[in-house]
């Protein structure tokens, strides 16, 4: 299968560089007959037109020197006729105020002579020309009026048109075209014929390159490709090789930390999410107690429920880190308003009333409910602790394909070096972002800054979300909380990206999806 595959491919390029010839040759062929006809078709009617013009111009006046005026019908169609005389087989129309005369007498120019010309004509600028089409066929219009010889060039009421015929010209052009047109197919086959050889030289070694690639990729670490020659393709051939070196000499590395990894997972999920749990339940017992202890005990209980949670979340973050190395982290991608989603993960936390939310209501995705709501518990959270208020969640759907999710502060906002930086794990902006009682007020899943969402431990105020999805990564978190956050972006196929507010002051996270609708939603997730 895999080589009937290759010879698919193989085959596809041939078509398509051969097509590509082909294209690029009849594109040219039809450019250079496009621009010859047109060059060819404006030289003959420009030479066509200044030769009539002046023919024209000189035979009326030539005519008009012994004409009296005012003409009576008899004497204007004489004058018509002798200026038909000089100009062979045109026909030449005379107009007088209300008379006229035609050199031919079955000739219908109505149809010929425009009343756009006719007014160009009456205006007295001098001889104008116009081509027209009458029933189907091409013809040149000249009109000019006549002036008195005085010096003064006043216009004397007559008007001449002399009306060409243009076919001969039409079939002149036509039959260049033809010529060109039918050279056109010679071309066209000899740039399929060096396509067809071009193909053979430039596929031979790519078909050679992809059979290695396929073998380096079933687990062959030694596969190699000859290199012959010095031009892009040989480079090629050498950059893969030299790929093949490296990636053979650094197999062995790979796997003994790969091996590592997995051992650090399995004590970490051992040695500490145990000990803590029992840490956690003890901690519990203690804070329900705190108030009958004196204030010193209580403080203390206070604070090592506190620090037990806030040790539970980095165990759980490393925990979920580590699936995303291991590429273990899945979706259970549903059908989700993400209206009701934002509006339950702000509600769960108490922060309803301390943010202003602009949701569209009409957004429906596929995505996984859990890892949205830890998105947005990390984004909120964050701009509550570093930023200031008003802190303002917007939920909009600007293309097709794509939702977004805004959560904007007016806080001091991010320097250049954090906002590259924020979503590295550990990394903590607080000394450019500083607001240690932004989270102080107990609420529903939200204590002394460590708001967590789900049924994790079951701490009083500390829910963890099974398997690592609450983390808030706010306040005194881990420090892994936006790392985790944009990890749940990319494993939906979306971003999350940081800016400072239009004004210049606060910091902005959006949240990109793609809007990947129920009825759209198949195997994928």
């Amino acid at each position: 299968m895999v080589r009937r595959g290759s010879r698919r491919l193989v085959g596809g390029l041939r078509v398509r560089l051969v097509v590509t010839f082909v294209l690029v040759a009849l594109v040219s062929a039809v450019t250079a007959t496009a621009l010859a006809y047109r060059d060819a078709r404006t030289a003959v009617l420009q030479r066509t037109q200044n030769t009539t013009v002046n023919d024209v111009r000189e035979r009326v006046a030539a005519v008009a020197a012994g004409f009296d005026l005012p003409p009576d019908q008899r004497s204007l169609s004489r004058f018509a006729a002798k200026v038909s005389e000089g100009l062979g087989a045109r026909i030449v129309v005379a107009r007088h105020q209300d008379l006229s005369a035609v050199s031919d007498a079955y000739a219908d120019t109505e149809g010929r002579i425009t009343a756009e010309l006719r007014a160009a004509v009456r205006s007295g600028d001098g001889a104008r020309f116009q081509r027209v089409q009458w029933r189907g066929d091409p013809y040149l219009v000249v009109g000019t009026p006549v002036s008195y010889a005085d010096g003064d060039r006043r216009t004397s009421g007559l008007e001449v048109f002399v009306i060409t015929d243009l076919r001969a010209e039409r079939d002149d052009t036509a039959a260049l075209l033809d010529s060109v047109r039918t050279g056109t197919v010679p071309v066209v086959v000899l740039a399929a014929l060096l396509a067809l050889l071009a193909a053979g030289t430039v596929l031979r070694p790519v078909r050679k390159l992809g059979r290695a690639t396929r073998e380096l990729a079933a687990g062959d670490l030694g596969s190699r490709v000859a290199v012959r020659g010095h031009d892009e393709l040989a480079d090629l051939a050498r950059t893969f090789n030299e790929t093949a070196d490296a990636l053979q000499a650094s197999d062995a590395e790979l796997r003994a930390q790969e091996a590592k990894a997995r051992r650090f997972v399995a004590d970490v999920s051992h040695e500490l999410r145990t000990p803590l749990a029992a840490m956690t339940m003890v901690a519990t017992v203690l804070e329900e107690d705190a108030d009958q202890l004196p204030p010193d005990v209580a403080h203390a209980a206070r604070t090592v429920g506190a620090e037990t949670a806030r040790l539970s979340r980095l165990v759980e973050d490393l925990m979920e880190i580590s699936r995303f190395d291991a590429g273990a982290a899945r979706l259970n991608a549903a059908p989700t308003d993400l209206a009701d989603t934002v509006r339950a993960s702000l509600a769960l936390r108490g922060w309803t009333d301390r943010v202003t939310v602009e949701l569209r209501e009409d957004v429906r995705a596929v995505v996984d409910r859990r890892r949205v709501d830890v998105i947005v518990a990390n984004l909120v959270g964050n701009a509550l602790r570093h930023g200031a208020p008003p802190v303002t969640v917007t939920l909009a759907a600007p293309g097709g394909d794509r939702v977004t999710l805004e959560v904007a502060d007016h806080g001091p906002g991010l320097p250049p070096e954090a906002r590259e930086r924020v979503f590295d794990r550990f990394y903590k902006a607080d000394a450019a972002r500083t607001r240690t009682t932004a989270v102080e007020t107990d609420g529903p899943g939200e204590r002394e800054g460590f708001g967590q969402a789900g049924e994790g431990f079951g701490q009083a105020g500390f829910g963890q979300a099974g398997e690592g999805f609450g983390q808030a990564g706010f306040g005194q978190g881990s420090g892994l909380g936006m790392a985790i956050a944009g990890e749940n972006a990319r494993l939906h196929g979306g971003t999350i990206e940081v800016g400072r507010g239009p004004a210049g002051g606060g910091a902005v996270f959006t949240l990109a999806l793609p809007l990947r609708r129920p009825e759209e939603e198949g195997e994928d997730a």
